[in-house]
């Protein structure tokens, strides 16, 4: 069953069919607040206020649209929310541990450049990060952030290559740094 098929279910009321987009988008909604938030308790809870969001908001789901990029949309909306009630900033985010489950099965090289990565993208402003998770890490296309964001796909092009270039930076500065 498609995502769109299930979406049409619990629109019309079967809720029981929520645990099964539940199943399948909670991880990479997790991880995009994760990402976003840098703060593991905060993305368990946006986590679970946004599937409470979905079964509450479940008639604003347009048939035929895209179930990710909805979900995505109320996802990125929750974070705006996030930081304007917590008036976070990006220097006041507390690291998170990025360590794989089993180290052993890890060449260290590798930890330590995830762990670089991370901080670097620690560094980039809230916008440009959000960004980079979004394109790269959730795999959303450029025309679903684009319509997101309202404007255009070639501008999102843009600021992807730029974001990413700044990344690039940023990362290398910190290998100086070290």
């Amino acid at each position: 069953m498609t995502d769109e098929q299930l979406m049409s279910l619990v629109k019309s009321g079967q809720l029981d069919y929520l645990n099964e987009l539940f199943s399948r988008f909670s991880k990479r909604i997790y991880n995009y607040f994760l990402k976003s938030t840098m703060e593991k308790a905060d993305s368990d809870d946006l986590t679970q206020e946004l599937f409470i969001r979905v079964m509450k908001y479940r008639n604003s789901y347009k048939e035929g649209h895209s179930v990710q990029f909805w979900i995505f949309q109320i996802a990125r909306n929750m974070i705006k929310d996030h930081f304007r009630k917590m008036k976070i900033h990006k220097d006041q985010f507390n690291p998170v541990e990025v360590m794989p489950e089993r180290l052993e099965d890890r060449d260290e090289q590798l930890i330590e450049q995830e762990m670089k990565l991370h901080r670097a993208m620690k560094k980039l402003p809230d916008e440009k990060r959000e960004l980079l998770v979004l394109s790269k890490f959730q795999g959303l296309k450029y025309e679903q952030i684009a319509k997101m964001r309202d404007t255009t796909v070639s501008n999102i092009k843009v600021q992807v290559h730029r974001t990413i270039k700044e990344l690039k930076e940023v990362y290398f500065e910190l290998s100086e740094d070290e």
